[in-house]
């Protein structure tokens, strides 16, 4: 009660204040042509980063994916450059820093951790199409309820984001090094496995 007090009265001297009203007005006016140019400035920024795109193999196969979309893909790209130069996905895994690593210390053998080393951003960006790919995609929201749920060694919510953002890169290195499509029922298989053993 005595918060809400305080704020009722802040309000009453700030809300709709009535000094300098055409000095606040023309600020006003300034801060939304500012707004204007800056979303004009990323408009034209997107669309040339959108023609840029169209260079780089199988990307449309990649825009495909239910939950990827234009920003995550050339915040991808832009990290990883040429993907070909990758042997593999564990080593774009490894360039994000999202390698595991043992947190062992002479006699103390503590949890595996990832290891941070490697690109910030691109790490940034895995982690950011891994939380869409939940929110959006009905298959990898699924793989991320396993991951927590599961029997043998259950992850923590932020762990599962993790390896949902690793599984993310193994499938963006399969479409743009070898031009598959995206298959669902190959990204559940992993899931489904082990279940159908134990029927």
């Amino acid at each position: 009660m005595k918060r809400a007090k305080t704020l009722v009265t802040a309000a009453g001297h700030s809300v709709g204040s009535r000094e300098a009203p055409e000095a606040a007005r023309m600020e006003l006016g300034n801060l939304l042509k500012d707004m204007d140019v800056y979303a004009s400035r990323q408009e034209g920024l997107l669309r040339s980063i959108e023609e840029k795109l169209k260079e780089v193999p199988y990307i449309d196969k990649l825009l495909a994916v239910k939950g990827i979309g234009m920003v995550t893909v050339s915040g991808f790209i832009a990290e990883v450059g040429d993907i070909g130069r990758s042997d593999n996905p564990k080593q774009l895994q490894k360039l994000a820093g999202y390698a595991i690593v043992s947190n062992e210390s002479g006699k103390h053998s503590g949890e595996s951790r990832i290891s941070y080393r490697g690109r910030k951003r691109l790490r940034y960006v895995l982690y950011e199409a891994a939380i869409s790919l939940i929110g959006k995609n009905a298959e990898f929201r699924e793989i991320h309820e396993y991951y927590r749920t599961r029997k043998e060694n259950p992850l923590k919510k932020m762990q599962s984001v993790v390896a949902v953002a690793c599984k993310a890169s193994r499938i963006f290195y399969a479409i743009l090094t070898k031009g598959v499509d995206y298959d669902s029922r190959k990204l559940l298989g992993d899931i489904r496995r082990p279940q159908a053993q134990e029927a």
